[in-house]
């Protein structure tokens, strides 16, 4: 990073302000942008003019000086403009537009034409510099390629790189439609504690934290499920929710330890009924965010339309390991059988064992939309006993290309055994398993006063955001994704100790 275009900059800044003019004023008021003047004007012919002033305002990402001509790249949220600056218009100010550095934010005015090859610009007949820019900008043909300086300045990535921009587009997108999607079919969102005394709804290890008013231990939620269910309990019969979720784990290309959950209940449904949810919201989703359900992802063609492809978990195992394996299996016999396949499982039981033996073996290879369904009742604390099938519960995982981005129940409602569960898991605790659930008794009471039955369903947000938005990985979707920090060099920046 250049230190001496940076104090250029500053020396710039200075001769500005000792003239009088802020580098940094306050507002400017826009009349049209990019995206719409192009949409307006395509048809317009080579060196036209078309007797329509217009204002526009945005960054400066590039710039060509031709004596008596200057043209100039401007980028706002929409797009790019071309800027026409020409002494006959301008006079002695275009030495000031000339000035101008790449990055400059700046607003103009003037009158939208076509140049002698027909590009769409606007004959800058004012200008003003909005805020100034410090430091220079990536270089323009490259743009901003480093993973990690593109994760660690994200402004400078969205700045640089219309992919970036491109990727935040679906993703803002898909949180649109899906909040639409859930509203339509009559569900009441919610907002509920992200601070909570208990960490529960899922397995996994929490953050922890303390509240000084209360002199408590807190922790940050893993999963919004247990308050959402007080909600069916209370008779709000159809609940969603959009919220931060914080899980202490691991970070992969699946996996962000801050990440975004969608989660419903409705009452008097089940987890065929929300199979059904799920596919058709889904399609419908990647119909509107990008054009159709049939989609690309890493370079390989996906349909998204339902119905999907229902699959049996143990018969998926079954399949994949070419054995025979029963969720009632004894532990020990299940740990030496996953050895000899190459899987170590320490901590557990049977259920465990044959979940660490389906992410291995089994998801990578599920491309086309897929619910896994069925899952051992170990392994899924919340679920319902299958009604047909001992040793299982009725819980399905929906699978997009290899990647898990739903979990959903046929919730159990039944507070003896929810007991029970809890039981069984606080054992699992003891044993060793960080991730086992905590008992609630809390929530054991409020489902004491009568739970419905209901489907209950969860959809990392960014995992779909991921798969709709081809990219590889969920920190292309995070805007913020979690890094370790790093120190910011002193030299060159203007405070001084």
């Amino acid at each position: 990073m250049s230190t001496e275009q940076h104090d250029e900059r500053l020396r710039k800044v200075a001769e500005l302000r000792s003239r009088g003019i802020d580098p940094y004023p306050v507002g400017f008021v826009q009349t049209a942008e990019a995206a719409d003047l192009h949409a307006r004007f395509r048809d317009l012919e080579a060196e036209a003019s078309t007797g329509e002033t217009v204002a526009v305002a945005g960054r400066l990402m590039g710039k060509r000086d031709l004596g008596k001509l200057s043209f100039g790249v401007l980028q706002d949220r929409s797009g790019r403009i071309q800027l026409f600056a020409d002494s006959g218009t301008l006079g002695d100010e275009l030495a000031a537009f000339v000035d101008l550095d790449l990055g400059d934010l700046v607003g103009v005015t003037g009158e939208v034409i076509t140049t002698k090859k027909g590009e769409l610009s606007v004959r800058v007949g004012e200008f003003s510099l909005l805020a100034k820019s410090l430091w220079p900008l990536p270089e323009k043909w490259h743009g901003l390629a480093d993973v990690e300086t593109r994760y660690r300045q994200r402004y400078l990535d969205l700045i640089s790189n219309e992919e970036s921009r491109r990727v935040f587009g679906v993703r803002a997108g898909v949180l649109r439609e899906l909040r639409r999607a859930f509203e339509d079919r009559g569900y009441v969102e919610v907002e509920t504690p992200v601070l909570q005394n208990q960490a529960g709804g899922a397995l996994a290890q929490p953050f922890l934290t303390h509240h000084n008013a209360l002199d408590i231990d807190m922790y940050l939620r893993i999963a919004l499920e247990l308050h959402l269910k007080r909600l069916i309990i209370g008779g709000i019969d159809k609940v969603f929710e959009i919220g931060r979720v914080f899980r202490n784990e691991g970070v992969s290309p699946q996996h962000n330890p801050e990440f975004t959950m969608l989660e419903s209940y409705e009452a008097y449904a089940d987890y065929d009924d929300i199979m059904r949810l799920v596919e058709e919201t889904v399609s419908k989703v990647a119909e509107t965010v990008t054009g159709s359900h049939e989609i690309e992802f890493m370079g390989r063609p996906l349909d998204l339309a339902p119905p999907w492809r229902r699959a049996p978990f143990m018969e998926l195992i079954n399949e994949a390991t070419d054995r025979e394996w029963d969720p009632d299996m004894a532990v020990d016999e299940a740990r030496a059988v996953a050895v000899d396949l190459g899987v170590e499982v320490e901590v557990g039981g049977t259920g465990k064992v044959l979940e660490e033996l389906f992410e291995r073996f089994v998801e990578p290879d599920l491309w086309e939309p897929t619910f896994v369904v069925d899952f051992p009742k170990e392994i899924s604390p919340f679920a319902r006993d299958h009604r047909s099938k001992p040793g299982l519960v009725e819980r399905f995982e929906g699978f997009v290309a290899g990647v898990e981005f739903c979990n959903a129940f046929t919730e159990l409602n039944d507070p003896e055994e929810q007991l029970r569960r809890f039981e069984v898991q606080a054992q699992a605790r003891a044993r060793g398993d960080e991730e086992a659930h905590v008992t609630d008794l809390d929530f054991v009471r409020a489902m004491e006063y009568g739970m419905p039955p209901t489907g209950g369903l969860g959809i990392g947000v960014d995992r779909l955001a991921m798969i709709l938005a081809d990219v590889a990985t969920v920190r292309e979707v995070i805007l913020f994704p979690h890094m370790r920090p790093v120190d910011i060099p002193v030299d060159g920046m203007m405070a001084e100790d």
